[in-house]
């Protein structure tokens, strides 16, 4: 089959999974649809392990400065946990954006990688973990076969296993295999940077030591700083920041409290400060920034 008849077998499925505009899980809960029907800005969140296939229109991610672009000839690829904002950039009320995301499940990628005979452990730099590749008629099959048990719910405990299995080792042999089984090995600088973002998202409204974290993870400081930065553009103090942010943005949005209170709760001590780098991350101040995404939510 074509893979322009495999997109649009695949649309047919999402659109059917997903009538309505927004974020939707599935019986398998490794597989999450999504539909959006006007190009736009989205709310921030984390971007999990996983890999994404735009059947329909497209999207970018804003992730530490940097754009990732992606739509039905090119998949997204994340292998870490990271704050990122997000864009739908090819969307129309007859042509909605319609797509795909698995999760990656790090232990099933180092259980497969020993399977493999691939090392479990490598020190060298990585680069990103998050990155747009080419999308293969092979992973678009295997992911449209994931799909396609959603009309087949009795065969997904069986069968689903299977093609997770499939497409991660399709990941692993492809050209971003090296990063994802980075995060995955046991001890690599990857996959202390994983530990190192879990401990972050759990204490992330409080003071951070840098040389505590570092100790927890037996690195050296500058190993931490090295690798951190590698792996996400940003220092674990940039990371946490982030995580603030976002997070407060959230309560924003949710009327959570006012500004000065979440402000607290996210772990900043000073408002006008919280003021001052919410203003520099989502280019304008907290309330206004509330107003807007509410006013465009409204007009939607």
């Amino acid at each position: 089959m074509a893979m322009v008849a495999m997109s649009a077998e695949l649309s047919s499925i999402i659109a059917r999974f997903a009538p309505a505009d927004g974020d939707h899980a599935t019986v398998m809960p490794l597989l999450t649809l999504h539909r959006y029907s006007q190009i736009g800005d989205l709310s921030c969140g984390m971007s999990r392990p996983s890999l994404i296939i735009a059947a329909q229109g497209a999207k970018r991610i804003i992730a530490a400065g940097e754009d990732y672009d992606y739509d039905v000839r090119h998949c997204l690829i994340s292998s870490i946990d990271l704050p990122v904002m997000s864009r739908i950039t090819d969307a129309s009320v007859t042509q909605p954006y319609l797509c795909m995301a698995m999760s990656l499940d790090l232990k099933q990628v180092a259980a497969l990688m020993a399977d493999m005979g691939r090392p479990r452990s490598e020190s060298s730099p990585i680069g990103r973990t998050i990155a747009v590749g080419k999308l293969s008629r092979r992973l678009l099959d295997s992911a449209l076969r994931l799909a396609r048990l959603l009309d087949h719910p009795d065969e997904i405990h069986v069968l689903a296993p299977l093609l997770e299995r499939e497409i991660l080792f399709l990941l692993l042999c492809g050209e971003h295999g090296r990063r994802l089984g980075q995060m995955a090995a046991g001890e690599s600088g990857g996959s202390k940077v994983a530990r190192a973002i879990d401990w972050l998202k759990n204490h992330y409204d409080k003071p951070l030591s840098i040389d505590a974290l570092s100790q927890q993870l037996n690195m050296s400081v500058s190993s931490l700083h090295h690798h951190f930065k590698d792996v996400t553009s940003m220092s674990p103090l940039q990371y946490q920041k982030q995580l603030r942010l976002h997070e407060a943005r959230r309560m924003l949005l949710g009327s959570d409290g006012d500004v000065g209170t979440v402000a607290s709760r996210v772990g900043y001590d000073s408002p006008s400060q919280f003021s001052r780098e919410y203003s520099r991350l989502f280019g304008a101040p907290p309330l206004r920034d509330i107003s807007r995404i509410r006013a465009t939510t409204s007009a939607r």
